[in-house]
C-alpha cells in the first residue's frame, strides 16, 4: 500500500499474514511510548521555524515525508552513492562505489569521489566536483567517508586515506596520505563503512564474509564452523588512530565482535557510540525443517546496537528473533528454529530492533536545529531495502526515525521518508535505493541513492513544537483487545547491500 497524500505515510507489517490489519491515518498518528509533543498556540515562535506548516515547491523529488518537511533534489545521476559527509562550509563530499554490486557496470568518468556545492541557494548542487582515483586506474571506489581535524577521510578498495581539504575551492587537488591498509576485501561484505571521534579514534567497520560462517556459504543444512575463525578478522568494528599514517591492518585492532554488518556508525552528543547491524539471510532457505516461511521472511531483526570496547553482539552464534524479542541459538550451531538460546543469554543485546531483512545501511543521530525538538538525539536510519522476502513483499526501501533517551529507545521507530522504490520495491526495479545519511550545518538532512546515484535534501518548514509524525497504525487482533505497534518488512542482497 502506498500513500496517496502528503500527510500520510504507509508501512507494511511482516505479520499481516498472520491476521494483522492496517489502519492509515489522514493526520498524524501518535506512536505507543513515544511522547507527542504537541504544538501550544501560547508558545513563542522561532524565526526558524513559521506558526504552520509552509507548503514545498516541488513534489520532494519523488519521496514522501511528514507534515511541514520538503525535499529537493540536490544531485542525480553521480554514480553509486554510498555514504557522505558534509562540511561547515555547506559542500557535500560523498563516496561512490563499483564493481560486483552493481553488475559491474560502468561508472561515471573522472574520480569516485565528488564534492557538491549549492551556491545559490536552491537546493540543487549547482558545482560539482569528481577527485581521487577512477575506475581508469583499477580502483573501485567505496562506501566510507568521514571529516576530521580539517581533512577529508576516504575509503578505497582496501584502505582508509585522507585529503588535504583546499582553500578556495571544493575538491582537493593532492594526493592523499595512507591511514590504514590491507583492510580485507573478500566475501560477502567488502565495504568499510567507518567513522571518527573527536579524539581521532577511527572505528571501522569490517563485515562478514560469510552469512553464518557455514563450511559450506549459504548452503542448506551446511553446520557452522566451530570455532568461528573468521571472527579473528572479520565481523566487527576495528578502531585505528586518524591521526597516524601508515597503519596496517591486523586482528589486534579488534573493538567489538559478532557484529555480522555494522554499515551505520553514528556518535551521540555524550560521546556514546551506535551501530547498526545487518541480521543473517536465508533461515527458511537453509533449514526450512526448522523454520515456516513467515518465519524466514520476518526473521531475524535487523539491530541498533550500542558500541562498548570488547562486546559481544552474537554472530554468528546468535540471532535476535523478533517475534519473541531476544536473542537466540543460530540453526548451524545447535538452534532449534528459536526455542533454545544457550551462550546468546551472554551476548549484548540491542538498543533498538526492526523488521528483518530491511538492511540499515546508514545510521545518523540528529543533533541539528532546524527539526522539531522531538527529532533531537533520536536516530534516522536508511534501510537499503530487502531482497529475500518472496513470496511475501520485499519491503524497507525508506529511512525511519528511532526515538532515543540516555542511550536507550524512547519509543518505536516510525518511517520518515519513503516512496525512493517506485512503483516496485524489489533491488533491480528499485528507482532508488537509499544508503547513505549527511547532517549540513544548517541542520538539514542529506539522503544518499545507490540505485540511480540520487541525493536529497531535506528541511523543515514547520513549528519547532510538533511531535513525531507517524505514518501508520497496525492494530493486532487478540483476545486481550486491540495492540498499537508498528512495522515493516525485508533485508537486502549480499551482492547489493
Amino acid at each position: 500500500m502506498r500513500d496517496t497524500i502528503h500527510v500520510m505515510h504507509v508501512m507494511r507489517d511482516p505479520l499481516l499474514s498472520r491476521g494483522w490489519t492496517l489502519r492509515c491515518a489522514a493526520i498524524t498518528v501518535h506512536m505507543l511510548g513515544t511522547l507527542l509533543v504537541t504544538a501550544s498556540p501560547s508558545a513563542a515562535q522561532d524565526s526558524r521555524h513559521p506558526a504552520v506548516a509552509e507548503p514545498c515547491a516541488a513534489n520532494n523529488g519523488g519521496i514522501t515525508l511528514p507534515p511541514g518537511f520538503c525535499a529537493t533534489v540536490f544531485a542525480d545521476n553521480i554514480g553509486h552513492v554510498r555514504q557522505m559527509v558534509v562540511a561547515p562550509n555547506g559542500v557535500v563530499y560523498v563516496n561512490t562505489w563499483s564493481g560486483r554490486y552493481y553488475r559491474n557496470d560502468t561508472p561515471p568518468a573522472g574520480g569516485f569521489l565528488v564534492a557538491l556545492q549549492d551556491t545559490t541557494g536552491s537546493g540543487r548542487a549547482n558545482k560539482v566536483a569528481r577527485f581521487g582515483p577512477g575506475a581508469e586506474t583499477g580502483n573501485a571506489g567505496g562506501t566510507g567517508i568521514a571529516l576530521y581535524n580539517g581533512a577529508l577521510y576516504a575509503e578505497t578498495n582496501d584502505r582508509i586515506v585522507r585529503y588535504a581539504l583546499p582553500t578556495g575551492a571544493v575538491a582537493p587537488s593532492g594526493s592523499p596520505e595512507v591511514i590504514v591498509s590491507g583492510l580485507p576485501l573478500t566475501g560477502d561484505h567488502p565495504m568499510h563503512p567507518f567513522k571518527i571521534d573527536a579524539q581521532g579514534g577511527l572505528y571501522v567497520d569490517l563485515g562478514s564474509a560469510t552469512n553464518a560462517c557455514q563450511v559450506a556459504n549459504r548452503m542448506p543444512n551446511s553446520l557452522g564452523i566451530q570455532p568461528c575463525t573468521e571472527l579473528e578478522t572479520r565481523a566487527g568494528i576495528w578502531r585505528y588512530d586518524a591521526n597516524r599514517t601508515g597503519q596496517q591492518f591486523s586482528p589486534a585492532e579488534r573493538f567489538v565482535t559478532g557484529l555480522r554488518n555494522g554499515e551505520g556508525i553514528a556518535f551521540d552528543s555524550a560521546g556514546r557510540m551506535f551501530a547498526t547491524q545487518h541480521g543473517r539471510d536465508q533461515l527458511r532457505e537453509d533449514w526450512p525443517h526448522l523454520y515456516a516461511p513467515e518465519q524466514g521472511a520476518n526473521e531475524p531483526a535487523e539491530e541498533l546496537v550500542q558500541l562498548e570496547r570488547g562486546a559481544d553482539y552474537g554472530w554468528p552464534y546468535c540471532y535476535y528473533d523478533l517475534t519473541q524479542q531476544k536473542l537466540v541459538l543460530a540453526p548451524e550451531y545447535g538452534g532449534d528454529g528459536g526455542n533454545a538460546v544457550g551462550p546468546c543469554a551472554d551476548k549484548r543485546a540491542p538498543v533498538a530492533v526492526f523488521p528483518g531483512h530491511w538492511a540499515p545501511n546508514d545510521l545518523l543521530i540528529y543533533n541539528g536545529h532546524q527539526f522539531p525538538t522531538a527529532y533531537q538525539g533520536g536516530a534516522f536510519i536508511a534501510f537499503h531495502g530487502s531482497w529475500n522476502r518472496a513470496p511475501f513483499p520485499q519491503g524497507g526501501y525508506n529511512v525511519v526515525f528511532q526515538p532515543l533517551a540516555d542511550g536507550k529507545a524512547a519509543g518505536r521507530y516510525m518511517v520518515f521518508a519513503d516512496g525512493f522504490a517506485g512503483a516496485i520495491e524489489e533491488p533491480g526495479q528499485a528507482a532508488h535505493r537509499p544508503s547513505g545519511l549527511a547532517l549540513g550545518p544548517d541542520g538539514a538532512l542529506y539522503i544518499s541513492d545507490d540505485q540511480h546515484g540520487r541525493i536529497w535534501r531535506v528541511t523543515y518548514r514547520g513549528p519547532a513544537t510538533v511531535g513525531l509524525a507517524a505514518a501508520v497504525e497496525i492494530v493486532a487482533l487478540n483476545s486481550a483487545g486491540p495492540t498499537l505497534t508498528l512495522g515493516g518488512a525485508g533485508y537486502i542482497d549480499f551482492i547489493t547491500n
